[in-house]
């Protein structure tokens, strides 16, 4: 396997502007790997926002992803369906649901984050030297830092 030469960059600009574009291709690759299903970005979108923050309302989760909430109605019904989502009523106010990922959707982004984690644990081991590797793990505690800024 061919080693590429390593960049000097010296400037900011073109570390942060190379940065931007190999972290969106990677991120691309992650998804491909670890797909949540057939459903359209919004649908996805709102799966994502479910796991991450937890248990909200329709009115609330229209309000997060920017939509009217009889379009996020909409979203919600394919979600149930589709075993995903699941709702209760609210126990402050029984006129709302509180909508929440289902153990179905659960186990769905286990499954794909593992299929992720598998893919980029492959192509380390794979496509990287032992010392790249070394200063791979470097080069993950700086975005660490970077993330935290």
């Amino acid at each position: 396997m061919p080693k590429r030469p390593a960049t000097t960059p010296s400037d900011p600009h073109t570390v942060a502007g190379d940065l931007r574009v190999v972290l969106g291709q990677l991120f691309r690759r992650l998804r491909e790997q670890g797909n949540v299903g057939d459903f359209n970005h919004s649908q996805t979108s709102v799966l994502r926002r479910l796991e991450r923050e937890g248990p909200a309302t329709m009115t609330a989760l229209a309000r997060a992803e920017g939509i009217r909430p009889q379009s996020m109605g909409t979203i919600i019904s394919v979600l149930e369906e589709a075993g995903l989502v699941g709702g209760v009523p609210d126990p402050h106010d029984g006129r709302k649901t509180v909508l929440s990922l289902t153990d179905a959707a659960r186990e769905r982004f286990a499954t794909g984050r593992l299929a992720r984690e598998d893919w980029l644990f492959r192509a380390i081991r794979t496509h990287l030297t032992p010392a790249e590797q070394d200063d791979l793990a470097a080069c993950v505690d700086l975005l660490k830092r970077l993330a935290a800024s």
